[in-house]
């Protein structure tokens, strides 16, 4: 066995198959992301005609030429699905036509690597916008083993895809559990402010070997993106093990997070902490449910004001209202929760570990191609 070398252009075909019959719907409407996959469109479609809508069936791949503002990454997908796609005439559709030299996942593996997008992006030209021709993908030299070969490390990716697609399908399900409990609560119980469940606890320490954080809008703390070298941490709030961080001015857009570590963490004074009075009778992470809800980010939309920038002040926050059960209550609940936070990074693991696999399973396949 050897490696053969090709310019992709030999085994690849440009599909340009339109939808004039408008036999694909809005529900089969797709558009794409820099990680490589296809994604629901957030484009808004009222009166617009699907007709001129390119189709993309199994096996197909899709890309957008433009490289320029995106991450330095290129926006291609794989159709390995059983269903077909229609998306945006201004991608560019293609499929493998010589199956029997060149693996369609293979190839998506190919693509699938930090060295694809580093090539692309390179050579991608233009004026406003820099673009990665159809074209351009033609040219590239690409060096292939044997179809065995290339199915057998195809093969081990695929047993990797289907532990991840396993994994947040078990996602899903923990996830309706938890909304269907807390609906069930809604019905239930009545609603109380949480104004007299909750102290605000800021405060300052001089203790300077605490790490200053932020708190991303994925309701998470995160290491500080500001330049805190030569700070002045006396100035910095405290915010303890099983404490809230908020941000008054960003909470409307997901800016708030239970420390359900065990690290004591500093935040810029423009924050506020608070930590639940007695967890007998209102548990934190119950209380975290409910702010993680979209229901909490439009009540702080709807309420927060201001003239420069949207404020939430300390007592909007305590007329939130919340249905809050007996403590066992809380606690099965909270249970499914940590469950379903568990599985979700269990799946975000997976996903990344798969991305940083295609480039050793790639040389891994040249490597044994050579020998």
């Amino acid at each position: 066995m050897s490696l053969t070398k090709y310019n992709l252009g030999e085994l690849i075909e440009q599909v340009i198959d339109k939808n004039t019959d408008l036999k694909y719907r809005l529900d089969d409407l797709k558009g794409l992301s820099v990680n490589k996959t296809f994604i629901e469109t957030k484009a808004d479609m009222l009166g617009v005609s699907l007709k001129p809508y390119l189709i993309v069936k199994p096996s197909d791949f899709a890309y957008v030429t433009v490289t320029s503002r995106n991450s330095d990454k290129i926006t291609l997908a794989y159709n390995n699905s059983q269903d077909t796609y229609i998306v945006s005439s201004s991608y560019v559709v293609f499929r493998v036509k010589e199956t029997g030299i060149l693996n369609s996942s293979y190839l998506f593996m190919y693509f699938n690597r930090p060295e694809f997008d580093r090539f692309s992006r390179f050579n991608s030209w233009g004026s406003a916008r820099e673009t990665f021709s159809y074209e351009d993908l033609c040219d590239v030299e690409i060096e292939l083993p044997d179809i065995k070969i290339q199915q057998k490390y195809v093969d081990i990716y695929n047993s990797m895809l289907a532990n991840q697609q396993n994994c947040e399908k078990g996602l899903d399900d923990l996830k309706l559990v938890c909304d269907a409990y807390i609906e069930d609560l809604r019905r239930k119980i009545p609603s109380q402010e949480i104004g007299e469940y909750i102290k605000n606890t800021d405060r300052k320490t001089d203790n300077a070997n605490f790490r200053i954080q932020g708190i991303s809008k994925q309701q998470k703390f995160i290491d500080s993106e500001s330049k805190t070298q030569g700070v002045d941490k006396n100035k910095y709030i405290v915010v303890e093990p099983m404490e809230f961080g908020y941000s008054p001015i960003h909470i409307n857009d997901g800016s708030i997070a239970l420390n359900d570590s065990n690290d004591t963490y500093l935040l810029s004074p423009i924050y506020k902490t608070f930590k639940t009075i007695d967890e007998n009778l209102l548990l934190s992470e119950y209380l975290m449910m409910w702010f993680a809800r979209s229901e909490f980010t439009r009540y702080c939309w709807f309420y927060a004001f201001g003239s420069a920038r949207d404020n939430f002040e300390w007592s909007q926050m305590c007329e939130f209202r919340i249905p809050i059960p007996d403590i066992e209550v809380q606690k099965a609940i909270v249970d499914i929760y940590k469950c379903y936070k568990k599985q979700k990074e269990i799946s975000q693991k997976l996903k990344e570990q798969i991305k940083n696999i295609c480039p050793i399973l790639i040389k891994g396949a040249i490597g044994e191609g050579k020998r």
